[in-house]
């Protein structure tokens, strides 16, 4: 199981997303459909809400402010179980360090080569992110959206370590 954090903000027009493109060679010529909530997988004994904000910290290299308000749970494609979290913080992109990872590339090569988790991180405005992230992670997106549209304030809503 996995979680993650979409990280929103406000703008004049509409609310942005902070969406992820994945590093490495699997993913470098996928645009449309290929943006992803910044996630991994939940360590054993650890809790969703620790694990999420721990994946933002390895592949963005940024510290979050304030408490988390959980959006759900779902199934991607793969089968992987994702639990999304929400929280309103504004990032500097450009401020962003992802961590790396090996692989063995080319494959069957013999060759390591180290990769960035995350390659590219921008902010997308609700519709337009909804064009460009995976296909199964889209109704998070709606989740976000229904969370807003309440009118709940998300600093209302924190996690244990809010």
């Amino acid at each position: 199981m996995s979680a993650g954090i979409l990280m929103y903000r406000r703008g004049s027009n509409e609310v942005e997303v902070l969406l992820v493109h994945p590093g490495g060679p699997l993913w470098r010529k996928r645009g449309v459909g290929s943006w992803q909530m910044p996630k991994g997988l939940i360590e054993p004994g650890e809790d969703a809400s620790t694990a999420a904000r721990r994946e933002i910290a390895e592949e963005l290299g940024l510290p979050l402010i304030g408490g988390l308000h959980r959006l759900g749970r779902l199934k991607q494609a793969g089968g992987k179980v994702v639990e999304a979290f929400a929280l309103e913080q504004q990032v500097d992109i450009d401020a962003i360090r992802s961590n790396r990872f090996e692989i063995e590339w080319p494959p069957r090569s013999g060759t390591m080569q180290s990769f960035p988790e995350i390659d590219e991180a921008r902010w997308f405005g609700l519709s337009r992110a909804s064009r460009s992230m995976l296909v199964s992670q889209r109704p998070i997106l709606d989740w976000l959206a229904d969370y807003l549209r309440n009118g709940e304030d998300p600093r209302s809503s924190k996690d244990e370590h809010g």
